[in-house]
Formats: structure tokens, sequence, C-alpha cells
């Protein structure tokens, strides 16, 4: 089977390895830019890669949304089917990709961008075969799960352990996609549509990140017995569903409490089966480009999973009732119970009421945060 690459950059290059020590696995094309073709099997013109015949299978590993937009929906529209990691290109294009996917009859394959090597959209298509989900969380983003928790088990305040982050290679020069919950909000698009066959977006979903997570919070949380994680969360009810991003304090006893350093889990609810959690390094060279190849053997043994988009299912934000936990000065004019310095508890309200109140509050106060608390009899 004859497969081209598009980049050669870390995941490029690691996939292109992987496929080497593969029989009946050869990577022929390689796009890349005119200065860097330093193999016979380069090429700077997309083009070529289209007019192959030969070429039935497409791997995206350049990230960005464009040109990767672009290639990955002239691939679909050629009718070669395409694996990628890019997370963010995928949640933004998912309506046209998988549109273009089932006119042509090529399939849009993506078991890397959620969970790197966790085998996280395979699971849930498995599921599927026999069971509704009923709903989707986790810990989807190693960044924030690194900070999170250092700051859970020491005394550096964010700036300090983002830098660290930083240093370590976890986080990138600018983080802003991790800290402020915009990778997980991605994920979150893609594993609906997986789980539920909903179409929702970035922008329909209430996304709260951890910017503003200071040590006071923490000691906050510490002291009533929880630990605050970043958790993308989505769950459906007959022909309604609802998804969030947001901060939780998760009571201390729970697994995804006890999640070390940037390592994910991700976790369903089924109506036979019953809660499933999955664990595993979320992000990385070698588990995403795994993550890509075992996509590439799949397509190979004939595997062809799809996407299907449900249009009467429809977006219901009270399906995700809890209380929150809101840390401001500003005055803002709703009750709730003391909760330490400067928070309070307010319960009852839905995801995307807590994330409007957030809102109003950061309008006086640029810091404000607010995290869901559930119920410990959730988790129980």
């Amino acid at each position: 089977m004859n497969i081209a690459l598009l980049g050669h950059g870390t995941v490029g290059r690691g996939v292109d390895e992987i496929c080497a020590k593969l029989e009946g696995v050869d990577v022929t094309r390689i796009l890349e830019l005119p200065d860097r073709l330093t193999d016979e099997r380069m090429t700077s013109d997309f083009q070529d890669i289209v007019d192959d015949p030969e070429i039935g299978l497409v791997l995206e590993c350049m990230g960005g949304l464009e040109p990767a937009h672009t290639f990955i929906a002239k691939a679909l529209a050629a009718g070669k089917s395409v694996v990628t990691s890019n997370k963010a290109v995928v949640a933004h294009y998912l309506q046209e990709f998988v549109e273009l996917a089932h006119t042509t009859g090529s399939q849009l394959i993506c078991e890397a961008a959620v969970g790197g090597g966790v085998p996280w959209l395979s699971s849930i298509r498995q599921v599927r075969r026999i069971d509704d989900i009923s709903s989707i969380s986790g810990i989807m983003n190693g960044t924030t799960n690194f900070i999170l928790d250092a700051m859970h088990k020491g005394d550096a305040d964010f700036a300090e352990t983002l830098a660290e982050a930083q240093r370590l290679g976890y986080a990138e020069r600018d983080p802003s996609a991790d800290i402020d919950g915009i990778d997980v909000a991605n994920k979150v698009v893609i594993s609906t549509l997986a789980a539920f066959d909903a179409l929702t977006s970035v922008d329909q979903i209430p996304v709260t990140g951890i910017r503003h997570f200071t040590k006071t919070d923490e000691d906050t949380f510490k002291a009533h017995g929880r630990t605050v994680k970043l958790i993308g969360r989505a769950v459906r009810e007959g022909d309604r569903f609802a998804a969030a991003v947001e901060p939780v304090a998760m009571p201390d006893f729970t697994v995804e409490a006890s999640i070390p350093s940037n390592f994910n889990i991700l976790s369903l609810d089924a109506e036979t089966v019953g809660p499933l959690k999955f664990y595993g390094q979320g992000a990385g060279s070698l588990p995403t480009g795994n993550a890509m190849v075992q996509d590439v053997l799949d397509y190979r043994e004939g595997k062809r999973p799809t996407f299907t988009i449900d249009p009467d299912l429809t977006w219901d934000p009270t399906l995700l009732v809890g209380d929150y936990v809101i840390r401001t000065t500003a005055d803002l004019p709703v009750d709730g119970k003391a909760y330490g310095a400067n928070a309070r508890l307010v319960e009852g309200i839905n995801a995307e009421e807590a994330y409007a109140l957030l809102t109003t509050a950061r309008t006086m106060d640029p810091e404000a945060m607010i995290f869901a608390r559930p119920l410990k009899a959730l988790f129980q």
C-alpha cells in the first residue's frame, strides 16, 4: 500500500521511520517546502500527490489550520482517505470533512487527534456496536495536567510551574491553546461526534481554562478534599446533548484526581458496559506516531471508520447542571455560600450559566476563576 506524508517534521519523520519497518506499507511521496527537498520521494507540489493513482492514503503531519485544511479537503475530494493527528483543523472543519468523505467514499481517520497514543476513538466505535453512550469526559491535555499536578504536590505558583513545563517540553512557547482550554475543546468536538453523532463547535461549547489558577485556589480546594483538573465532558439524553470544558474540583478519592504529570484519562459511560476509563500518554511524537500508524494498518486491513452527523440532535445546556465555585473580587448579584478567600459556592446552575457568570465577573476582575464542583456521589 502506497501512502503520502504531508510534512516531514517531528511527527512526519517518526511516522516515516515506523512505516519503514512494516511490510506492505510504503511511503512513496512526502510533501515538503521547496528548500527542504532532501529525499527523492519529496515534492513541494501537492498536486503530485493528488494525481498519483497509486496513493490511496494521505497522512497529514503538518499541524495548524492552513494549508492543512486545504490539503485535507483536496485529498478527500479526490477520493483519497486521510489520517491526521491535527485536532485543531479537524474540529474547525469537521462538518466539511465528513461531508466530503461521504460524497467521495473516502475516510477521515483521526485516532491520534484525541488522546495521542490512547485508543479512545476506536474504543468509542467498539462500544457503540452494542451500546448507546450517555456521557464522555476526561483529562485530555497533558500540559495542563502537568501544571495542576505539580501545583497540587508542590509550592510553586502557576507562572513557575508553566515555565517548568515549557523547559521540559510539555508546553509550547505560546501555551494559550493548552492553558485556555482550546486544545481540550477541539478534542471534545471530535469526541462528541464520535460518541453521539452530535456536531458542535468550539464556539458553541463554554470553555474555561486555567490561565488564572492560583496557589490560593489550590489551597482552598485542598482544604475541602478536592483536586482541580481541567476536564472536557459531554452528555446526551435522547435527542439532546451538551458539552463543556472547565476546571473541575474533583474529590480526592476519584481516579481523575490521582492522574499524574502529563498523563491523560478518558472515560465513557454506556448502557450495558457501564463506565470505562482509558489511561496513557496523551501526546508526544512517539505515542502520536504510533496512533497514526495504527490507523494506517487498520486501513490496510479494510477497516473503514466513519463519522455520522445526526441533524436531529439539539444543543441543551440544561443537561450539565451542577454546583460551581467562583473566585472573584467582583461584586456579583448572585447568592452563594462562602468557600474560601473571595470564593463562593453557587448551586444548581448549568455550564453555560457558569461561563456567563465568569464573563461578567471578568469585566470587573480579569483574573476571576470558576470551578465546577461535582457531587461526590457521582464518582463513588
